[in-house]
């Protein structure tokens, strides 16, 4: 296997730590618009860094992407950038017959007139419109495969399969107890994914409505996560997993919620507020004349580097699956869980928590595609494919789950 890595930032560095160390690929090229970045994740593998080389490219410009996938003969594009260049890469690959894989899915868009009630574009509803070619050709789009969406995907694979005859209600619920050093608002995850997450309507899928959106932050609930993290309120979040979960399992609901916090929550409505998250450029006058800038871009680049707050960051993350139905005619509820100690990621891979967690799963992935455990054609969700494999290989990495009856 041949390897074009995306994105040369928090989560494309670690994924070239964690890759660097499992033999089943023959090269990985890591590029990014910034080449310096590109050369730094490289250099920094040291000794380890023979099978891996820098390159500088666009991820907005598809011709560029499917020149650099052919010269390079890389026979799959693993997309570490934000969600704005999904669509793009996602076309390079096809173009190239090369096959895709990423960690968030292109973009949703409310609804006009009813955005708290009915869906719009929903996230990833470009990529799905292009499935049929993309199985016609034989080629295979395994889109939303990072911690969430991703691991909590194969979860719900693996309780529908494993732990249940019937399921009533799926639940990914990601909570946290991490701080940061110094630090009274520093994300520890893209800002710009974060609100594009937060603030978009929340989508809802229940068996007999469908897909349907709630208002930004509603349904708060107290859950408890485990390992010490314990109790944090979650509320619902727009999110992959519910467009996903329900096309390859039978639910009668599914449900996204995360662990923010009142604070996080008043800082992203006040972003709101203030019009501070949108993305359209607006015209500002600088010493050279107007310019145009998005607000977003502006309040990501006023923030610390998620990537670089590792060494300040103290606590754990956990993702997980909570499920609810009925096993061998009795109810039954389960929370399934991955928790990675930001201590440990640091000392291990020398990188902070969140982005390691969502690395790890990516390349799990490549490891079952190299090696046929894990094969298909067309655009399909991590739910698609045999949960264990994964879980166990995910195990062989280092890195174990839980499951913990509620």
């Amino acid at each position: 296997m041949r390897v074009l890595l995306v994105g040369a930032g928090g989560v494309g560095t670690a994924i070239t730590r964690i890759a660097a160390r499992r033999p089943f690929f023959e090269a990985m090229v890591v590029a990014d618009y910034d080449l310096a970045r590109a050369e730094a994740a490289v250099s920094a593998l040291g000794a380890e860094g023979a099978r891996f080389r820098a390159e500088r490219v666009d991820a907005s410009d598809e011709a560029a992407v499917a020149a650099l996938l052919e010269r390079h003969a890389c026979d799959v594009l693993l997309n570490a950038t934000d969600p704005r260049f999904v669509m793009p890469l996602f076309r390079a690959a096809r173009a190239a017959e090369a096959t895709y894989v990423d960690m968030a899915m292109s973009l949703s868009r409310p609804h006009p007139e009813r955005p708290y009630d009915e869906c719009g574009v929903k996230l990833g509803d470009a990529q799905f419109e292009e499935a049929i070619g993309w199985e016609k050709a034989g080629v295979l789009a395994l889109v939303g495969m990072g911690v969430e969406p991703g691991l909590s995907d194969v979860f719900a694979r693996y309780a529908a399969d494993e732990l249940f005859d019937e399921i009533e209600e799926i639940g990914i619920r990601d909570g946290a107890n991490l701080t940061v050093d110094g630090y009274d608002f520093a994300p520890s995850f893209s800002i710009w994914t974060t609100i594009e997450e937060c603030l978009n309507p929340p989508v809802v899928y229940e068996e007999d409505r469908g897909w349907f959106t709630t208002a930004p932050f509603s349904e708060p609930e107290v859950f408890d996560f485990p390992e010490g993290i314990g109790p944090v309120e979650c509320v619902n979040v727009e999110h992959e997993e519910v467009l996903l979960v329900p096309r390859w399992v039978d639910a009668k609901r599914v449900t996204f919620k995360y662990g923010l916090g009142e604070e996080f929550i008043q800082t992203l409505r006040t972003l709101h507020l203030l019009g501070l998250d949108r993305t359209e450029p607006v015209p500002v006058s600088s010493a050279s004349g107007p310019v145009r800038v998005s607000p977003r871009d502006v309040v990501a680049a006023c923030l610390p580097d998620p990537a670089t707050l590792g060494e300040l960051m103290r606590g754990k993350t956990c993702a997980g699956t909570w499920v609810k139905g009925v096993k061998d005619g009795a109810p039954r509820e389960v929370y399934l869980y991955h928790v990675v100690d930001n201590q440990w990621s640091m000392a291990e891979y020398g990188c902070q928590a969140v982005v390691w967690q969502t690395a790890i799963n990516p390349v799990v992935a490549l490891e079952l595609l190299a090696t046929g455990a894990w094969s298909g054609s067309g655009v399909l969700g991590p739910e698609a494919f045999p949960a264990g494999p994964f879980l166990d290989l995910l195990t062989a990495y280092g890195s174990p789950w839980g499951l913990r009856e509620q």
